[in-house]
């Protein structure tokens, strides 16, 4: 039995032709856009906070005048001179914006490459396709063989950076337990912990990373050791969208409370 015949509704896909038929036409009838319109608020008001996050270029670091050692992720690695434990300087006069906007190209390139991330904007801002059963906007469709979309083929190669960065934020986390005294345990402490975690998290579930786990391989018995990542790899990926969101969340969160903390707004409470 064909689909026709069991009732079901072809889609056909047709490079350099629209998707779906008839742009104004579909057949469904609930509300299929309240979910791209809801993802593309969320990741509207992300791009808009990151932005003014990064620019701001203050208040990106509570060091020993407020008692902590607190790092925003969008500054980490910290390569200027207001960090007094980090990496930093590195940049010096030939830069003259903030230096968020040097260190944000890398896990931003990853989350704007991300599998996850590409259907839940191609959706919600390119209309392509908005919905299941939903027709495209645009006439024409292409996929990702041109530019600009043709660079979502560096994926794989911005998961590896992404990687070094969650090393650079758990090294971040683990100083976020030191204080003036020695060892102690803060609010703050806890928030940039959950922060790298859920980075972690979110990379280690990504598609590239379980492909690059065990991928390309003929016989897992060859392989025992990377078939068992893989296993584990293959776990998380089950959850790759909720580790997405919520990395992006607290990311957002984490810089929101450190930016409190520098500043004076409040008073990071000290657990013990």
């Amino acid at each position: 039995m064909d689909a026709d015949q069991q009732g079901v509704i072809a889609s056909p896909v047709a490079i350099g032709s629209s998707r779906g038929g008839p742009v104004d036409h579909t057949l469904r009838r609930d509300r299929w856009w309240v979910r791209p319109a809801a993802t593309g608020a969320a990741l509207l008001a992300f791009a808009v906070y990151s932005t003014w996050a990064a620019f701001t270029n203050t208040h990106y670091y509570a060091g020993p005048t407020v008692g902590r050692d607190y790092l925003s992720p969008f500054y980490s690695p910290c390569i200027s001179s207001n960090c007094a434990f980090k990496f930093g300087p590195v940049v010096g006069s030939w830069w003259h914006l903030s230096p968020a906007l040097l260190v944000l190209v890398f896990p931003l390139g990853f989350r704007t490459t991300c599998y996850y991330y590409r259907r839940s904007y191609y959706r919600s801002f390119f209309r392509a396709p908005p919905a299941c059963a939903v027709p495209d906007a645009p006439k024409r469709y292409s996929g990702e063989s041109r530019f600009p979309l043709l660079a979502q083929n560096l994926h794989r190669y911005f998961l590896y950076f992404a990687l070094i960065f969650n090393v650079v934020l758990t090294f971040d986390a683990v100083e976020a337990f030191r204080f003036p005294g020695g060892f102690g345990v803060a609010l703050g402490s806890l928030v940039l912990t959950v922060d790298a975690v859920l980075l972690w998290l979110y990379s280690l579930s990504c598609h590239s990373c379980r492909h690059l786990c065990g991928g390309r391989l003929d016989l897992f018995s060859q392989h025992p050791w990377r078939h068992a990542i893989w296993r584990r790899l293959s776990v998380l990926n089950k959850y790759h969208n909720r580790f997405a969101w919520a990395s992006l969340f607290w990311v957002a969160f984490t810089d929101f409370y450190v930016r409190l903390v520098a500043s004076g707004a409040i008073h990071d409470p000290r657990l013990f």
